[in-house]
């Protein structure tokens, strides 16, 4: 077979290991690729490896010879899928990767934000123990995980996952139904039940025109005063300036996020600029454990092999 032209287009975003491909190829790799420069760095390609940079209905309508778009996470919202599926692109992404890595990094910041560890430490650093007249200092409140309730949005792995962690704490788990669910699913609690009686809310759903800003000032103002908001799925899936407003008037008594409605947020964002001791804000890293990128990388390169011996896996 004649040599397929593969294009790497965000490579810095993958671990550091030589791509073992089993079969005949040319590769360009780019650490970073801006907007403007994906058109002329994927003519004429074959295969085309992306993260998060777009790959648009033009793209595709420039390359017909466009076999398979590889993406290198489980969201494919930076593909145009109904172009690619027009233009007869394949379309794959990694599933099943980092259930572990984004699971224990939302529980992290529950247990965190529960026990109040932030504003300890902000208080230890100001000096507030050195001056207590105690032997400890009792500032912000702490709770057990113990006994309380986590609503998780998303019952996929990552969601499962969850799941079993907060039950080893004896934490009383619910899944949370679609908004405007026209029924209530088995096993499932109503959205707004689900709002109204959890400790611990946690999105570990995708991104779509159905859960973009479900959460909103409407349903923080229905959260307990001192529920904790977890968001290790998709920025957007929260009213950002609302959420801040929350956490200043103290209508919720926390929030912990990995992801912002834009990414980098080189145009600021409301969460960054709060700098508040019940806010914990992460770069986007909750997948990023050393073994979840390397079964990424694994996945990904499995997934291009197969795909050319024409036995495709986890096409979308």
């Amino acid at each position: 077979m004649n040599p397929l032209q593969i294009v790497v287009l965000d490579r810095d975003t993958l671990v550091n290991r030589p791509f073992d491909f089993d079969f005949p190829h040319t590769l360009s790799s780019y650490g970073t690729t801006e907007a403007h420069e994906t058109l002329e760095r994927i003519r004429g390609a074959d295969i085309v490896i992306t993260n998060k940079v777009v790959i648009s209905a033009q793209a595709f309508a420039e390359n017909p010879q466009l076999k398979l778009v590889a993406v290198t996470a489980t969201g494919v919202n930076n593909v145009d899928v109904e172009a690619a599926k027009q233009n007869g692109t394949a379309v794959c992404n990694i599933r099943a990767y980092g259930n572990e890595s984004v699971a224990e990094h939302a529980f992290m910041m529950m247990i965190t934000l529960m026990r109040n560890l932030p504003a300890y430490q902000r208080d230890v650093a100001a000096g507030l123990w050195e001056n207590s007249p105690f032997f400890c200092h009792l500032g912000a409140p702490m709770r057990d995980l113990n006994g309380k309730t986590l609503a998780i949005f998303g019952r996929g792995n990552i969601g499962k996952t969850l799941a079993t962690y907060a039950q080893a704490f004896k934490m009383n788990v619910v899944f949370a139904e679609h908004k405007h669910a026209q029924s209530v699913r088995y096993g499932y609690v109503s959205f707004d039940e689900a709002i109204r009686s959890a400790d611990v809310v946690s999105l570990n759903c995708p991104l779509t025109p159905q859960t973009a800003n479900m959460i909103g000032e409407a349903e923080l103002q229905q959260m307990k005063p001192g529920a904790i908001l977890i968001n290790c799925g998709r920025g957007g899936l929260v009213d950002e300036a609302a959420l801040v407003a929350a956490l200043k008037y103290g209508q919720i008594g926390g929030a912990g996020f990995d992801v912002l409605t834009q990414e980098p947020p080189r145009d600021g964002n409301p969460l960054l600029k709060a700098r508040l001791p019940n806010l914990i804000v992460t770069p986007h890293i909750a997948w990023a454990s050393q073994e979840a990128a390397n079964r990424l990388f694994d996945i990904l390169v499995d997934n291009i092999n197969r795909f050319v011996a024409g036995n495709p896996q986890n096409l979308v």
